[in-house]
């Protein structure tokens, strides 16, 4: 492999929860009056958390959330917890191929709690053991900072410039180009759908994938 190290994001660069967690979004503002489809909140609200979330619904509907809106994402989220959702196409062979002394790191938007539970779902927990790394939790500046970058890189033991970021948000993106990591823009969710690549092309993305055997085939 041509680099140091290799740093995913998570919620559609290995799980399926961007289409889904959309999906549910749009059902939520549209049945309260702000007709949203799945790709107005994907084009709108991906890869954002916390306040950034919050604020950019609050744009989109011209009002804050209403008081209802937490409960049912916590609704949500507790149930997919509980029950898993499925990885994205070819993501856990990609990872189970990696060489075992390659280091390798999460940085994501999503808690801790969140994509510990969801890798164990998956099978592949043990491979990332303490080297997931949360805009929520591990730095003040969550993406589109590249701050989660830098950190994920510093406590893997990588310079960031010789490491590839796998990220598929344009709020991701932006922060991943910044760091100063070679980028790949992955296109393999159900959620990226056409024009995808190429809005993340225009925020500096030299090289896309649209599945994991042409992320192996970048990075060798």
């Amino acid at each position: 492999m041509k680099y140091q190290g290799i740093i995913f994001d998570f919620d559609g660069v290995l799980l399926e929860s961007e289409y889904a967690g959309n999906i549910q979004i749009a059902d939520y503002l549209t049945r309260i009056g702000h007709p949203t489809s799945a790709e107005d909140s994907i084009s709108n609200f991906m890869g954002l958390s916390g306040a950034d979330f919050i604020a950019a619904i609050e744009r989109w509907i011209g009002r804050p959330v209403p008081d209802d809106f937490h409960a049912e994402r916590e609704t949500e989220n507790n149930r997919v917890l509980e029950e898993g959702l499925e990885s994205v196409a070819g993501a856990i062979a990609f990872v189970r191929s990696l060489p075992a002394d390659l280091p390798r790191a999460i940085a994501s938007s999503s808690s801790t709690h969140w994509i510990q539970t969801h890798l164990d779902h998956m099978g592949i927990g043990d491979l990332f053991e303490g080297r997931i790394f949360s805009g929520r939790e591990h730095v003040t500046r969550g993406k589109p900072a590249p701050d989660i970058y830098l950190h994920a890189a510093r406590a893997i033991g990588i310079d960031i410039e010789h490491s590839v970021i796998l990220e598929d948000s344009p709020v991701g993106v932006t922060g991943a180009v910044a760091s100063g990591a070679h980028v790949i823009g992955l296109c393999a969710g159900r959620h990226c759908a056409m024009g995808h690549a190429d809005r993340l092309r225009a925020l500096g993305v030299t090289e896309i994938a649209g599945d994991f055997d042409e992320v192996a085939r970048l990075i060798a």
